[in-house]
């Protein structure tokens, strides 16, 4: 009998062995696909591309100090509007000079760099160990996370600044999704680089793409909200909204927010394809993409003010000034708000109250979007530098 239980014992003991390998496979498996922690809100360790997340919330649940300072500094050749992704503490980032950089987080050493034929204002997506990034010479490029080297690359028809998403395909493989100039969205096969479909509007589409819930949301020349099918880029809507839309829109349960040239905001309500409300301010126009908190929507604009808006009725809680225009797009870090501005500095503000909280005199514009990674801001500007920030 106590051979018996000795040999169950074992057994047990051996399956017990085999499902933690198993399990410990599973995790290193999902955890080289960082595509997971793309499609909600950031995690505190990356923020894998524009606006931290595939529905562009610009939202994190972290913790940051109401006291930052200058950690390091990157020049490149060219100004940047290209907003940073973090991932395996490598910072990855775009620049006019047509490069593409990645940097160590924690002293801005350069890595490595690839050069694009033309500039680079796109802002990065990685998933799969891979760098997407669209560039100015027409191109999307997949790009090694590790050594800089080239995966592949897809032609579109003109330039690329929007910044790639990415969405689940049928089959459960990672599709990358972004707009061009020509008039086109395009999703191409992460792995392949080959075409999975593409959808036609009358216009420029200069912001990304938003992606939730099998759906595709963006903004075009054309005055439009376009909302699409992520699988097969099958039309679901078309929202009118009176003026061209030069930024991104951000999806959060069912409903879409996006600002436009003629200084209005609008939340539409993905479902019953309508305007649920519309938020006006004194008519200058929305470059900035909005941030999405759990009662309030952020926003920059080219009246030199931020504004902070209910998310339920679009009606006007705060507006914190500046002393230039606002085309940055704001992140929110639970309750903080992080902006650049053309003023030449970089602002923390209390979200409950608009209150300045702190700043820091870059001395050039910032078109570039901040990323957040444990308590560190990370920013572009237009004097061609990477910023970093931390405690």
């Amino acid at each position: 009998m106590t051979i018996f239980r000795l040999t169950i014992i074992a057994i047990l003991l051996f399956c017990l062995l085999i499902g933690i390998v198993i399990y410990e496979s599973f995790f290193v498996c999902n955890a080289d696909n960082q595509a997971s922690s793309a499609q909600n809100t950031s995690t505190n360790n990356n923020w894998l591309m524009f606006r931290g997340n595939s529905s562009l919330t610009g939202f994190s649940s972290g913790r940051l100090s109401d006291s930052l300072k200058l950690k390091w500094r990157f020049k490149t050749g060219g100004s940047i509007k290209s907003s940073p992704a973090v991932a395996n503490n490598k910072v990855y980032i775009g620049s006019d000079d047509g490069k593409i950089y990645a940097l160590s987080i924690m002293n801005g050493n350069k890595i490595w760099e690839f050069k694009t034929e033309d500039a680079i204002e796109s802002s990065p997506c990685i998933i799969n160990k891979t760098v997407y990034i669209g560039s100015s010479d027409n191109f999307l490029y997949a790009i090694d996370v590790n050594n800089g080297k080239l995966k592949w690359k897809y032609k579109t028809g003109a330039k690329i600044t929007s910044s790639p998403n990415w969405a689940n395909s049928a089959k459960n493989k990672a599709l990358i999704i972004t707009g061009s100039y020509d008039n086109k969205v395009y999703c191409i096969d992460s792995i392949t680089g080959k075409l999975a479909w593409k959808y036609e509007i009358t216009n420029y589409i200069n912001g990304a793409t938003a992606v939730s819930s099998g759906k595709v949301a963006f903004g075009g020349c054309d005055a439009k909200l376009h909302i699409i099918s992520s699988l097969d880029g099958h039309k679901f809507a078309e929202i009118e909204t009176g003026a061209y839309i030069a930024g991104s829109p951000a999806l959060l349960d069912g409903y879409a927010y996006v600002g436009n040239y003629s200084g209005k905001l609008i939340c539409a309500d993905i479902a019953k394809k309508k305007i649920l409300w519309t938020y006006e301010g004194d008519g200058s126009a929305f470059f900035s993409s909005p941030a999405i908190g759990k009662t309030q929507i952020v926003i920059g604009a080219r009246d030199n003010r931020l504004h902070c808006i209910r998310r339920d009725n679009g009606k006007l809680i705060w507006t914190f000034q500046t002393q230039d225009k606002v085309d940055s797009s704001p992140i929110i870090i639970k309750d903080r708000v992080v902006v650049g501005s053309d003023d030449g500095r970089l602002y923390i503000v209390n979200l409950s109250d608009g209150k300045e909280i702190w700043s820091y005199e870059i001395g050039s514009a910032m078109l570039s979007s901040p990323a957040y990674v444990n308590g560190m801001i990370i920013i572009g500007a237009d004097d061609g530098t990477v910023y970093a920030f931390g405690e």
